[in-house]
């Protein structure tokens, strides 16, 4: 691996602000664990902090997620040792080496390689969330789905069908249509065209029950108009940049409808949310319920091109950071 370093940001802007540091790892205190990475996931999140949209204190290391092997323990860490495979959470993954809390970190089952953890772990556990926790879909129900073959759709998708939910997936191109049809979509949409009254025709004038919207700013009034009564409009991404404040009036004249913002580290806490989501994603990778789609990989000091491949569209399924 050479010498130990991260990818740094001194100030908010373009791609060019991401700048490679020489970095010795920090030894584990009590309770963390010193991981040699070996994968790192890219998510539209990492862009957020890097432009701002996001505010962080700067300097600061982007990465929200990575899988490596345990290099050493600090005191009073029982459930890991060296040599541990293991994935987690966590803000500076952007780095050779990553030091953490040990109870962050999940071993990994056999079957399940680094990059496939790297490459589905925050996103498994977003879609795991959204059909699961904010509002588990049932069998029957209608789900409009926003960016089908990206990171997290990709995962959202074929999981939704699994569970008896029919898809209707909106995308930009009919080359990402055919994939998301592929997925277990029943019906796609172009973005470009009239979605909502795509959506009405499709489901004779009721709409959908759920949007999982991941596109934000673009889509918000598509999203609203598809909905049926009691409706849900999930919004968990900002793609297109910030959601306009939605008055709580328009949300009662359009049939009761129901509007949240959840964010992924609000259902991971005490109550055992990561041994459940990490359960349940793994269960569904080993079934193949859903599958690592790893679309891209850049080398760690080519992180800016991955930056540009993301905030560009062209990306497909997961993109992976290799140190």
């Amino acid at each position: 691996m050479g010498q130990a370093y991260v990818i740094e940001i001194a100030e908010t802007g373009g791609v060019d602000v991401l700048r490679r540091k020489a970095r010795d790892p920090r030894p584990p205190g009590p309770g963390e664990a010193l991981v040699r990475q070996t994968a790192i996931g890219l998510n539209f999140i990492d862009t957020y902090h890097r432009t701002g949209l996001y505010p962080v204190k700067m300097p600061f290391v982007p990465g929200s997620e990575g899988a490596g092997i345990v290099d050493a323990i600090g005191e009073g860490v029982t459930g890991l040792r060296p040599g541990d495979r293991v994935a987690y959470l966590g803000a500076g993954t952007y780095a050779t080496h990553y030091t953490g809390a040990a109870a962050s970190m999940v071993r990994l089952p056999d079957g399940i390689s680094e990059a496939t953890a790297a490459a589905t772990l925050l996103k498994g556990l977003t879609a795991w969330m959204l059909l699961f926790e904010v509002r588990r879909i049932l069998p029957g129900d209608t789900a409009l789905v926003w960016a089908p073959v990206g990171g997290v759709g990709s995962l959202l998708v074929p999981w939704a069908a699994s569970m008896g939910a029919r898809v209707i997936a909106v995308t930009s191109t009919p080359e990402k249509a055919e994939e998301a049809r592929a997925l277990g979509a029943s019906e796609t949409l172009l973005s470009g065209t009239d979605v909502a009254a795509g959506v009405r025709e499709l489901t004779g004038g009721v709409g959908v029950d759920v949007s999982y919207d991941s596109v934000g700013r673009a889509s918000a009034q598509a999203s609203l108009d598809s909905l049926r009564p009691r409706g849900w409009w999930v919004s968990y991404g900002n793609a297109s940049g910030a959601v306009e404040p939605i008055a709580p009036g328009l949300l009662a004249a359009k049939g009761s409808l129901v509007l949240t913002r959840p964010t992924l580290f609000s259902f991971l806490g005490e109550d055992g949310g990561m041994a459940r989501g990490t359960a349940a994603l793994f269960g569904a990778l080993r079934t193949g319920a859903i599958e690592a789609r790893i679309g891209q990989r850049f080398g760690l000091d080519d992180v800016a091109a991955a930056h540009t491949a993301i905030e560009s569209g062209t990306t497909r399924g997961a993109t992976l950071i290799l140190p």
